[in-house]
């Protein structure tokens, strides 16, 4: 009886499913964030975007002002808006993100 090494065929399926979740992650990520960032014209929530690297996800809003926006607590906001959105975000997300992940890798691995 011989033997096949399938292992860079797992190795392949799994991260297709990974690089996969990590898409819908972020994408989740970016969506729900957009509901909370501060708004005026929508110059900075349009400047949302994802960006990506083999294994890693970052999500970002580029814009000259968006870290200051991000981090000034003291700054005042319409109502359902708020300072460090993105950061509250993952928090409060953090649990979905995990289930994104879990779900991706897990179903293509079937």
């Amino acid at each position: 009886m011989s033997f096949i090494d399938r292992t860079p065929i797992v190795l392949a399926v799994v991260g297709q499913a990974t690089e996969r979740a990590l898409d819908d992650a972020a994408e989740y990520i970016l969506e729900t964030a957009n509901r909370t960032v501060p708004i005026e014209e929508g110059t900075l929530q349009n400047s949302g975007g994802i960006g990506k690297a083999t294994g890693k996800r970052a999500i970002y809003y580029d814009t000259p002002y968006a870290r200051r926006q991000h981090e000034e607590l003291d700054w005042r906001h319409d109502a359902g808006r708020r300072a460090k959105w993105l950061e509250k975000t993952m928090q409060e997300e953090r649990q979905k993100v995990l289930d994104f992940l879990g779900r991706g890798i897990g179903g293509g691995m079937r």
